[in-house]
C-alpha cells in the first residue's frame, strides 16, 4: 500500500517520517469523598498532538531541512495532511535536529498541535455545514465550482483535472477530515 505524502502548508515531505505518535489529552478532576471514595469529572479534551521523527537523505538533505524550517518560522497555523491521521488545521509547534546535520543526512523530530474550533487565530478552522453537506455560502462564493464524486475519484486526481492546488481543495472542504477518503455522491468544492 502506498501512503499519501505528509504535507504542511507548502512543504511536502519527500518521504514520510519513519516514526510518529498521536496523543489525545483529557483533563480529569478528582474530588475526594469521605471514607476512601472519590468522584472523577471530565474537564474536557485539550489539544491533540502529533509527534514524529524522520530523516532527510541524499545530496540535498540539508536544503530540504532548511525548507521545512522556513515553514516552521511562519507564524500561522496551516492544513496538515498526514498519511494515516485525519487532515486537520494545526500549529507547527516544534522542530528539532536530532544530531549534527550533514549535507547528505539530517535526522529531525517535530511536533504539531491541532487547532480546536474557536481556539487560535485562524480562518482555516472548520466551518459548520449546511443541510446539503456543504459549508454555508459566504459573500463572494457565488462563482464556486463543485464536483460530485464518482467511484474512483481522489482529491489528488480532482486537483490535477481541474488545475487547482490540492491544498486549496482541502482548505475549501474542511468537512473532509481525511483527504484519502471521499465517497461517491459526495460534493467537493473545487474553486
Amino acid at each position: 500500500m502506498i501512503l499519501t505524502p505528509m504535507r504542511f502548508k507548502s512543504f511536502v515531505w519527500p518521504h514520510n517520517p519513519r516514526v510518529y505518535s498521536i496523543a489525545y489529552d483529557r483533563k480529569i478532576a478528582v474530588q475526594k469523598i469521605p471514607f476512601g471514595r472519590y468522584h472523577l469529572q471530565s474537564l474536557g479534551q485539550t489539544r491533540r498532538v502529533l509527534r514524529g521523527e524522520g530523516e532527510f537523505v541524499g545530496e540535498h538533505a540539508y536544503d530540504t531541512f532548511k525548507e521545512l524550517a522556513s515553514v516552521f518560522y511562519e507564524e500561522t497555523p496551516g492544513v496538515l495532511v498526514h498519511p494515516v491521521w485525519m487532515t486537520t488545521t494545526a500549529w507547527f509547534a516544534s522542530l528539532e535536529l536530532r544530531q549534527e546535520p550533514r549535507r547528505d543526512y539530517v535526522a529531525y523530530s517535530f511536533e504539531f498541535w491541532e487547532v480546536v474550533d474557536g481556539a487560535g487565530d485562524t480562518k482555516l478552522a472548520a466551518r459548520p455545514l449546511n443541510s446539503g453537506g456543504a459549508p454555508p455560502q459566504e459573500a463572494g462564493e457565488e462563482d464556486a465550482q463543485w464536483h460530485t464524486v464518482t467511484r474512483g475519484d481522489t482529491l489528488w486526481e480532482l486537483a490535477r483535472r481541474y488545475g487547482v492546488e490540492l491544498n486549496r481543495i482541502i482548505e475549501l472542504n474542511p468537512s473532509i477530515r481525511n483527504p484519502n477518503l471521499i465517497y461517491a455522491g459526495q460534493r467537493v468544492r473545487i474553486k
